[in-house]
């Protein structure tokens, strides 16, 4: 018996985003459990809950849902990162709430190795636009060190690229249970910047 698709929460707006949401969470356990090339919309739809036509009501395709997926966790980390950076005005500060910031997210969200080369060209660079505004958060935190005096002088790209390779490699080989480990590598990339007490 065909009719209307039951409509999640009061309205539509909130059907739409619940439905979102539904998404997200199952394609990120989708995608850490089997990695990107061996899951389905199909598979999403059904460890969401939804209809698997209804999926396509949101996004045409795998990609498109990764790249949503991407963008909305990446508005999320910049909101967190803000509220938390909301009144921190010492730059040496600001780069430690970055820095346990960065390590907090990336325990709870592991991009799939990989991934650029398993999708589209299109979508690789597009996968590369939404890490911008993360390196632009760091990037104005290393010129206001810099200009304050309070970091050594030295090339904010080659830093940026650094640091956030240290913070990738820190979660993907450190101990998620070492208490130490988030103070360690905040005083080692304090360190990298010319903290020399850190």
């Amino acid at each position: 018996m065909g009719g209307v698709p039951r409509i999640i929460g009061g309205s539509l707006v909130e059907h739409r985003e619940e439905t979102r949401r539904r998404l997200f969470e199952a394609f990120a356990r989708l995608l850490e459990d089997r990695g990107f090339d061996a899951v389905t919309l199909a598979e999403v739809a059904a460890e969401a809950g939804i209809g698997r036509t209804a999926v396509y009501n949101h996004v045409p395709d795998k990609e498109t849902l990764l790249l949503e997926y991407i963008a909305h966790l990446t508005g999320d980390w910049l909101s967190e990162l803000e509220r938390a950076l909301d009144g921190v005005e010492d730059p040496v500060e600001r780069l430690r709430v970055y820095v346990r910031h960065q390590l907090r997210m990336r325990r709870t969200f592991h991009m799939p190795v990989g991934l650029r080369a398993a999708v589209s060209p299109d979508a690789a660079v597009r996968l590369r636009e939404h890490a911008a505004p993360v390196e632009t958060a760091l990037r104005q935190i290393l010129a206001d060190g810099i200009a304050a005096g309070v970091f050594v002088a030295q090339s904010i790209d080659v830093v940026v690229g650094l640091v956030n390779a240290c913070l990738t490699a820190r979660v993907a080989v450190g101990p998620a249970a070492d208490e130490d480990s988030p103070a360690a590598t905040e005083a080692f990339v304090l360190r990298a910047v010319g903290v020399a007490d850190a």
